[in-house]
This record gives C-alpha cells, structure tokens and sequence, in this order.
C-alpha cells in the first residue's frame, strides 16, 4: 500500500484548519461536511468507502462502505484530486473547537486507532476501517463502545481532538489511567482497557463516572481535554428551556434583568 505523499500547513489556535498541498495526480481524501475552501484545478469525487480498494470491483466498494456505517459514519467520503498544472492547495477545517493532529503512519508501524469522530482527511491510500474491541467490559463501559475507527496505511492521516491535545508517549508496561471519553487515539502496541473505579464514596458522589480507561504501553496516545459530549452536554444544560424567556447581552437592563428574571448564575 503506497499512500500519495502530501505536504500540510495548520493554521489556527482554537478553530483550527489544515491546508493540504497536493503536486499533480495527488488526492485527498476526507470526511463529508469538512472541506472549507480549494484552488481552481482541483477535482472533487463523492465515493463509497475511503478509497483505498477503489480496484477491487462493486464487492470491494460495498465492503469499504460498510465498514464505515458500523462506526456511524456516512456511506460516502469525498477524494479531492488535484487534475491541473502545478502545485493546489486544498483546506479542511475543524468541526468544533480543538487540534488536528498530523498522524505519519509510516512511523508508527502503519496503524492508529481513534474515536469514531476523530478522523478529519488523510491522504489517497490511506485505508480507513473499523476496530471491534474483544473485550466485554471494553466494549461496554470504554466510552468508544464495540467499535473504533481504524486508520492503516504508510501516509498521512488527520484526527481532530477537542480542547487541547496531550501527547504521552509510554515505555514498555507503562500504564496511564484516562477519562473514557477523553481519549482520542492510539498507536496498534498500546493495551487498551477499562478500570473500575471502585469505591462507595467514587462511584455515587465522585461525578466522574464509574470506570477509567488503562492503556498500557509501549505505544503512544493522545488525549483530549475538552471531549465534544462533554462540551455537547455543558451547553445544553446552560440552554434556556422551552418557554423561558432570556435578556441578552444586549438588554437595557442588562444584569438586573436576568437576576430580576430568575437568572443569577
């Protein structure tokens, strides 16, 4: 499997975007709904699949694209190939706020696993598959559920994590103990598993659920401070119900008047 060998600027603090360089006949492929911006030359295809066994008949589509509804994801990714003279540039922005992450594959023994969300683009070749987890209590307690995303490939990949990135690189039986939902991905070495985190006192007044992550190195994971659940979760809790009526920002009365309507946080 050889991936199209593609060159990358990110651009962005918070809301962040990646401008992927592609020389003739080179692709991109991406994630329906990511693409922000392109130059004049460039090609866009809907595809079933990711791409990566376009060759292989109606059969090899057809697999491609199931796989990809296991993890929740659309039937179709969209290649951008680059059909002109000269360099073009072509861009993919985050969905909320946080770091994309570059991933080589070529340095981490051809295979990262992540979150059903994280995947962003990677370049064509790039295989991207599902990872059914073994384990029971994994399956059922790990936040990510049965299913992960799977990326293989020897090119370049992008995932998205939310808020800000941690990079912890583990030695050899090395263990880190991680919120479930707080994890992004992880190279194919790493021992993935669930914890319980036991305790009367945790578990019913703790607030932080009621099992930890254990990943066990050698390997590397990255790990996200701000998971979009999380953030998802925050924002609906502070959203006005239906019927509640609200003084913005802009209101004469200003504070006093949301105290005066009840609104005092």
């Amino acid at each position: 499997m050889n991936a199209h060998e593609i060159d990358y600027h990110i651009y962005g603090e918070e809301m962040q975007f990646v401008e992927i360089e592609l020389d003739p006949n080179e692709g991109v492929v991406a994630e329906a709904g990511s693409f922000m911006m392109m130059n004049d030359g460039i090609k866009m295809d809907t595809i079933f699949g990711d791409g990566s066994n376009q060759d292989e008949g109606v059969l090899g589509k057809l697999f491609s694209a199931g796989k990809r509804l296991l993890t929740g994801e659309s039937l179709f990714m969209t290649i951008f190939s680059n059909i002109g003279v000269g360099k073009k540039q072509v861009s993919f922005a985050a969905p909320y706020p946080g770091k994309i992450i570059p991933i080589d594959l070529s340095e981490i023994g051809g295979k990262f696993i992540c979150q059903k969300d994280a995947f962003l683009c990677a370049a064509k070749g790039v295989s991207v598959g599902i990872e059914f987890s073994k384990r029971l209590g994994r399956g059922l307690f790990g936040g990510e559920g049965f299913i992960m995303e799977k990326l293989e490939g020897d090119g370049l990949a992008f995932v998205h994590a939310g808020g800000t990135m941690s990079k912890k690189v583990l030695q050899a039986g090395e263990i880190l103990k991680v919120d479930t939902g707080c994890i992004v991905g992880f190279t194919k070495d790493v021992d993935y598993d669930i914890e319980f985190v036991g305790g009367i006192k945790n578990t019913v007044f703790g607030g932080e659920g009621l099992f930890f992550a254990t990943l066990k190195g050698p390997g590397t994971i990255y790990v996200q401070s701000l998971p979009f659940s999380r953030l998802a979760g925050r924002v609906l809790a502070l959203a006005p119900q239906t019927g509640n009526k609200t003084r913005g920002e802009g209101s004469v009365l200003g504070g006093l008047g949301r105290i005066l309507d009840g609104d005092n946080s």
